[in-house]
């Protein structure tokens, strides 16, 4: 068993990782394995700098493959705000949702969607990034009790279910990380001659 380092600090984006991993042939550790690699700069301005820059940063320090993630909420009716900021939109992740429910009030546009771009690094490179994405709309008020982040006020489309109400099996389903978890697979698995020496 190889092991690759998904390059994340949070805590329930390793959990979804590892279980739409858990059908390969890898140990899947967060940056909690190497508590003294310095903090990454997250410094661009799309989800793809960002999900770039961490992915190099972390297979230069821990010098095995790589995968990282960047990830947020683009809301029509906000001009694609909170977007790169998602995180950041506010102190915490219940301040964010506020913050979000209070500048879409009265807004009768609800579309939005989750978009994830996951890039792959190794040997010093970034080998290829992929997206997901899963459309849907903001609801007027947080519901569920699942998931994290924004989930609670994000319902997908062609369901009536908030992600924070569905079960981790059904979210993991459909979700922007787990598109983009299946993009890459399906990468490695058409062209795992170019990452032979690493996995």
């Amino acid at each position: 068993m190889f092991r690759v380092v998904a390059a994340t600090s949070n805590k329930h984006k390793l959990e979804e990782f590892k279980k739409m991993l858990q059908d390969q042939k890898a140990e899947i550790v967060g940056l909690d394995s190497y508590p003294d690699m310095p903090p990454i700069e997250e410094t661009g301005k799309t989800f793809r700098e960002n999900s770039e820059i961490k992915a190099l940063a972390a297979n230069r320090y821990c010098d095995v493959p790589v995968f990282a993630d960047d990830s947020g909420l683009e809301i029509e009716a906000l001009n694609g705000a909170p977007g790169v900021y998602s995180a950041r939109y506010a102190e915490n992740p219940k301040a964010c949702i506020e913050r979000v429910l209070k500048e879409m009030k009265g807004q009768t546009n609800r579309k939005a969607r989750f978009v994830c771009i996951l890039s792959i690094a190794a040997n010093g490179e970034i080998i290829n990034s992929f997206e997901g994405e899963v459309r849907g709309r903001i609801i007027d008020e947080p519901r569920g009790e699942g998931g994290f982040g924004y989930d609670p006020i994000f319902v997908p489309d062609g369901y009536e279910q908030t992600f924070a109400e569905m079960s981790e099996d059904q979210k993991n389903q459909i979700s922007h990380r787990a598109r983009a978890c299946q993009a890459a697979l399906e990468f490695i698995e058409d062209e795992m001659s170019i990452l032979d020496d690493d996995f």
